[in-house]
């Protein structure tokens, strides 16, 4: 029986795209308090298929997929740009698939202007009508509004017209940076896209008995499996370990470890494997918000999603890829020691021009990082980190890194790092990592 959220968030995702839903209309359709339907409408932005615009309401749009996220939704645009919408709010959940700036003649500007484009343009209301009726939406930049027949036909054409008080540029950038923002999270490897899906997994009722782990141990091959109650709920592994010397009519349940650890899809690949190698862990059943099984990820499913990862070419620049570009090898004094040398840039700096904690943190992890790789192929993840000494460092001050390896095991590294200005000692810190082997 589904619990009164999924009763909603079903609800919603059967609502046609574009349509306005209200916490009041939920509450009346489905007869549950407001409190829940609010809930529910709140999980359903997180989730990606409705978007709350100001001063037009909470509105269904389409659920994105992986592949296009880069595209922008009109609502989108709206929050992007404060803007307000002056007419065809009825297109707002409609998806877009390209820009069109408009500083130039009008008739060169309608060759460029299709359907499903967006038109940024100052008060040229002749410039709106035309590209409405070309099937483009139209951004009003400088706080302009529009004549009342061009809002008329955005409302037949369901294509939105938005004005906002940004200039031209402004908005551009915004939109830029939206677009840039989203293809960094494109790129974050989540759960969800590696998991063998829940009609692939084999799994056990609380019920079933030993002797049908046996039989699916011997039709897979496999050793570990998800234990579900009747609501498909997650309840427990069971491993060969768990069946050891009992008999075969005794019930899962009574063996299994109950309570396991699982996450779910939107977690991300890198944060699963941490799991998985700290707890020694090989297999971990993927559920949702209410714990029923969607799937279960292997630690060879993990292993394999990160090296694809680190050979696919980066499309957006995190403030951590550019911090690390900047560290370039150099050698030591003695027998060819490594030593990193880095540029404290203007972005590194915070807002009283000296290196930030958080920038001089990923610098000390990345050439503990690169100096453990020449021990071990594969992965690592921080366990620890002490900072124990940190001076004020200045913007385009020359930094020298001295990682040095005090210890190095099968599944760990334990790193000392000193930072050097101008041959003065101005920061120290001491790691332990944890080995992810390939």
């Amino acid at each position: 029986m589904a619990t009164k959220h999924e009763q909603i968030l079903h609800y919603i995702d059967e609502l046609p795209v574009g349509e306005k839903i209200s916490v009041r209309q939920i509450a009346k359709a489905l007869s549950v308090s407001e409190g829940t339907a609010y809930r529910a409408i709140k999980d359903a932005e997180n989730k990606g298929y409705v978007s709350t615009i100001e001063r037009v309401g909470t509105i269904r749009i389409e659920r994105k997929k992986k592949e296009n996220i880069e595209k922008l939704t009109f609502a989108e645009v709206v929050n992007i740009v404060d803007g307000q919408v002056l007419g065809g709010r009825t297109g707002l959940h409609k998806t877009l698939n390209k820009f069109v700036i408009g500083a130039m003649k009008l008739e060169a500007m309608m060759r460029y202007t299709g359907a499903g484009n967006l038109l940024i343009v100052g008060n040229r209301t002749n410039a709106h009508e035309l590209a409405l009726k070309a099937g483009a939406a139209v951004l009003i930049t400088g706080g302009f509004d529009t004549e009342d027949d061009v809002k008329r036909i955005a409302d037949e054409l369901e294509l939105p017209i938005i004005s906002t008080s940004y200039d031209t540029f402004t908005v551009a950038t915004m939109i830029n940076r939206a677009i840039y923002d989203q293809l960094i999270k494109k790129e974050i490897v989540l759960v969800e896209d590696i998991l063998t899906p829940f009609e692939e997994t084999t799994r056990l009722q609380t019920t079933d008995k030993i002797s049908d782990w046996l039989r699916y141990n011997r039709e897979t091959t496999h050793s570990r499996f998800p234990v579900v109650d009747h609501n498909m709920k997650v309840q427990g592994m069971v491993t060969s370990k768990d069946i050891m010397g009992h008999d075969p009519e005794t019930p899962i349940e009574k063996v299994m470890t109950k309570n396991p650890m699982t996450v779910g899809g939107k977690t991300s690949v890198a944060s699963s494997s941490h799991m998985m190698v700290w707890e020694g862990i090989e297999l971990l059943p993927v559920v949702d918000d209410t714990n029923k099984l969607d799937g279960i990820i292997s630690r060879q499913d993990v292993l394999k999603a990160l090296q694809v990862i680190q050979r696919q070419p980066q499309v957006g620049e995190t403030i951590d890829d550019i911090v690390t570009n900047q560290l370039v090898l150099t050698t030591g004094k003695a027998k060819g020691d490594p030593v990193y040398r880095c540029e404290v840039t203007p972005q590194m700096t915070n807002h009283i021009g000296t290196i930030s904690y958080g920038v001089f943190t990923t610098i000390v992890a990345e050439a503990a990082n690169r100096v453990l790789r020449t021990y071990k192929k594969g992965d690592l993840v921080v366990e620890n980190m002490t900072i124990y000494f940190l001076k004020p460092v200045q913007i385009e001050s020359m930094l020298d890194i001295f990682p040095r390896v005090l210890e190095v095991g099968r599944k760990f590294g334990k790193v000392d790092v000193e930072v050097y200005n101008e041959g003065v000692l101005v920061g120290k810190a001491m790691m332990m990592c944890q080995l992810i082997e390939r």
